[in-house]
């Protein structure tokens, strides 16, 4: 069995073998010609049951055999240029190969005699990332696992920083649209169940800071702690982007940490065009990027980062066997110090690979093109009778509802949008995401891929509205 450690002895054991399974993967992309097969639950399931895991294939090419079974040939491609859905992108080369190296190498980034260069490279995308926001010189940061450990981690600091020990009166406060996580987190943080305060959004999805400003003057006069503001830089649902300079107003004028969850606007920081979306983000006490959305990165690479160092004490703890104080004295960088995970991934690696290949601009200019191709998406949508969109995109996303022309009972039309997205994602032909809007169930376009087209777009629309279409005269056939 030692055979199969990866070591100087089996150098090109491991070279056969993830070449090989390279080959594998290289011909699938090659093939590809929808992002799903259609395969369901029920067919797939008593495939992979029936594998018995105490009898071992023992060789690379029968299990390379079996994965095509039970998992290549019925993957939901992201690559392909009619995903849609959710904010799931296509990765670049770069990085996947960042990818190869950190996983047979296996650094572990929590401390310095586990990853050396690591540690540095790291610490240097950290700097990178803050100049780019614009933090200053005080910032600093540490690689999560993605979105929902940034919130979390920036809502840990923030409680720590109100420095109250009455959790009962601490508040967040978040527009209606932000990210699920930001109501998860509190609870994890050990707030109560009115600890998230809902701040009411305008017409493009954006929070109201009237609304905000009102919430903030009523906490202080209940003799509340609004221990944060939860700004979006990028909503899942609609890309909207809060006003980032009012809220950095209202957040300065009540003494409350400011964080910005920029998982997904983050590609801005790297565009050629659209930077100043992100204007006042400069204003947080700390950021959430999630690399793996507009960065093009393989999951997972996300960072949080803070505006003063400092605050990251909050989530250190030593350890004699890991990290023991005299480390600090003797100047040994250790990333643990910062970090919610003890073991954890050289994640950045597959950034420095992309940047020290395509640079900024390189990334940048992928973004902005899925941010062009939104904009003419949301154009057909809105000459479309057939549909009704929500708003037009500050990012990539498209929200929108198919019309049927002859129904009007708002029910039906929910059950239409649902059926068709259903069916569509069946078929394989193209795979879109559904969410609710004021009730009713809508559909939505996540476009991250720069290869999808408007053509692609019209010809999805066209798929969702026949699926609808049938759907209703199914329904009428069995009403009569």
């Amino acid at each position: 069995m030692r055979s199969h450690l990866l070591n100087d002895l089996t150098a090109e054991h491991y070279r056969r073998s993830v070449t090989e399974g390279v080959e594998r993967v290289a011909a699938r992309l090659a093939t590809t010609d929808r992002p799903f097969t259609g395969v369901t639950v029920d067919a797939l399931a008593p495939r992979i049951e029936r594998i018995d895991l105490d009898r071992p294939l023992g060789d690379t090419s029968a299990v390379l055999d079996e994965l095509e079974e039970v998992y290549l040939r019925d993957a939901v491609y992201f690559h392909h240029p009619r995903y849609l859905a959710h904010l799931n992108c296509p990765v670049v080369i770069p990085a996947v190969l960042g990818e190869a190296v950190l996983s047979a190498v296996n650094s572990s980034l929590d401390t310095w005699d586990q990853s050396a260069g690591g540690t540095l490279i790291e610490r240097r995308l950290v700097d990178w990332t803050a100049e780019r926001i614009g933090l200053g010189a005080n910032a600093d940061g540490v690689f999560t696992s993605g979105g929902s450990q940034s919130n979390l981690q920036a809502l840990l600091l923030a409680r720590e920083e109100a420095k109250t020990e009455d959790l009962g009166r601490l508040r967040v406060l978040a527009s209606e649209v932000s990210h699920f996580s930001v109501k998860k987190s509190a609870k994890l943080l050990g707030l109560g169940p009115d600890a998230v305060i809902t701040v009411p959004v305008d017409h493009d999805k954006r929070m109201q800071t009237v609304a905000l400003a009102r919430e903030l003057e009523r906490c202080a006069k209940d003799g509340l702690v609004p221990m944060a503001v939860v700004a979006t830089a990028g909503t899942t649902d609609f890309g909207s982007i809060d006003p980032l300079p009012e809220i950095a107003e209202l957040c300065a004028q009540y003494g409350t940490w400011l964080h910005v969850d920029a998982a997904y606007g983050c590609g801005l920081l790297v565009s050629p065009t659209r930077r100043h979306l992100l204007a006042g983000i400069e204003r947080a006490d700390s950021v959430t990027v999630d690399y793996h959305k507009s960065f093009f990165q393989p999951v997972s690479s996300s960072a949080v980062l803070v505006r003063d160092a400092a605050t990251l004490r909050h989530a250190t703890y030593h350890a004699e066997y890991l990290n023991p104080r005299r480390m600090v004295q003797e100047r040994i960088p250790n990333q643990v110090d910062k970090s919610l995970q003890t073991t954890r991934r050289f994640d950045a690696l597959k950034l420095w690979m992309t940047l020290r290949v395509m640079g900024a601009d390189g990334i940048g200019q992928l973004f902005d093109e899925v941010c062009d191709l939104a904009e003419q998406g949301w154009r057909l949508l809105a000459a479309d009778p057939r549909y009704d969109v929500v708003v037009r995109p500050s990012l990539s996303t498209l929200v929108f509802r198919y019309i049927p022309e002859a129904v009007t009972d708002p029910a039906e039309i929910d059950r239409a949008n649902l059926y068709a997205r259903k069916a569509l994602f069946a078929s394989g032909d193209a795979v879109v995401a559904g969410t609710k809007v004021a009730g009713r169930h809508y559909l939505k376009f996540t476009l991250l891929n720069p290869e999808t087209t408007a053509a692609d777009i019209a010809a999805v629309l066209d798929l969702i509205a026949g699926h609808a279409e049938q759907y209703l005269g199914d329904s009428l056939d069995r009403a009569c």
